[in-house]
């Protein structure tokens, strides 16, 4: 009872609300994974231990803002950098730079053509206009919507 009494005194009200304050940050960075509020959890602890020295309060606030926006800033553009930056093709994305082979001849003046590539076929348009017959290689240049946009070889640009 003496140390709940304590707690609530004025004097350790403040140091209260900054633990709490800190716990619910660092419960939430664990709830979400994301680093969303790590840096505020941080800033929370410097407050509190600023309560714990008998700081005036606008001095807590003011270890919570610096604290915070000083961690943001230092690591959020390491994190960017480190965690999950890898970003993978998706299986239509793999298409682009691959050699075509024309199915149904390309013509971008009577909308037709079809190519396949890693076994499966696409409606095709050709990138420049050209004329593409059935058996001819072509390469993949990019994707709109469900329409493989193909080029001559030499055309392509790697």
């Amino acid at each position: 009872m003496l140390v709940l009494r304590m707690l609530l005194s004025s004097t350790m009200l403040p140091t209260l609300i900054w633990l709490v304050l800190m716990l619910v940050l660092f419960g939430a960075e664990i709830l979400t994974v994301n680093l969303t509020t790590i840096w505020f959890a941080l800033g929370a602890l410097a407050a509190m231990i600023s309560s714990l020295c008998g700081a005036q309060v606008w001095v807590q606030l003011v270890w919570f803002l610096v604290v915070s926006v000083l961690t943001l800033c230092i690591t959020k553009p390491l994190v960017k950098k480190y965690v999950n930056n890898k970003t993978h093709a998706t299986n239509a994305d793999m298409v682009i730079g691959q050699t075509c082979i024309v199915v149904e001849p390309v013509d971008n003046l009577k909308s037709t053509g079809s190519v396949t590539v890693g076994g499966k076929t696409w409606t095709a348009r050709s990138e420049y206009g050209d004329v593409f017959a059935p058996g001819e290689r072509v390469t993949a240049v990019r994707i709109e919507g469900v329409k493989l946009i193909v080029a001559a070889p030499a055309y392509v640009r790697r």
